[in-house]
């Protein structure tokens, strides 16, 4: 990026800043800088082509050579290098297209796959896909790009019951209690080697959702 004859590099990256960090609409922005809309939307889109060339210099797969660290939850899982979940953002579409955007709840939203490690960081993301898509399809889609997300060898993903359980992929024993909202209201003692395994399969990638829900 470079200076242009009437705005600073800096001046683009605090109007992208006050979009993405603060939800300042373009229009307010606007009236503050007083430049029309094009041109804002413009440094915004060269400041974030700039952040997406730098992705792949910060987000990175886990080597699954490095040995990780001990950890309570993870140690049932042995060779398993995070989670993987779908979830659903709302988006404005165009009214002849909200059927396929709307999903089993009625809201309009996006199906966005995400991949996490151990430690809560992304290191895959799908988005795009309409909200009536299944979890399990946005999922081949993702191993089908040319820029596949893949799984090394020996190693794999928790998932959970949405997704076939194969390799590369983990999923819990079905129609056997596996939520962990269940294990609270029915006490926390599993009953049999299945429900064991659900439970501590659901503690571990549990890791997903308060991924998500720091995202959100």
């Amino acid at each position: 990026m470079c200076d242009t004859l009437n705005v600073s590099v800096e001046e683009k990256v605090a109007i992208f800043l006050l979009v993405v960090g603060h939800g300042i609409k373009m229009r307010m922005i606007r009236s503050s800088y007083g430049w029309s809309l094009e041109p804002i939307s413009r440094y915004f889109n060269e400041v974030l082509r700039g952040i997406l060339s730098l992705c792949h210099e910060f987000i990175k797969l886990p080597d699954p050579s490095v040995v990780q660290p001990e950890d309570s939850k993870w140690r049932w899982f042995e060779d398993c290098l995070g989670a993987l979940d779908g979830t659903h953002v709302d988006v404005l579409v165009p009214l002849a297209e909200q059927g396929r955007y709307r999903n089993r709840k009625q809201q309009i939203t996006t199906n966005v796959l995400g991949v996490c490690d151990r430690n809560m960081k992304f290191v895959y993301v799908l988005a795009g896909w309409e909200g009536s898509a299944s979890d399990s399809r946005v999922l081949r889609d993702a191993m089908s790009r040319d820029d596949a997300f893949a799984i090394p060898n020996g190693k794999y993903y928790l998932v959970d019951a949405g997704y076939t359980n194969g390799p590369g992929f983990l999923a819990p024993y079905r129609s056997t209690r596996y939520h962990l909202n269940k294990w609270a209201a029915q006490g926390n003692n599993p009953s049999s080697a299945k429900e064991l395994f659900n439970l501590r399969h659901s503690t571990t990638r549990n890791v997903i959702g308060r991924t998500f829900g720091l995202l959100k």
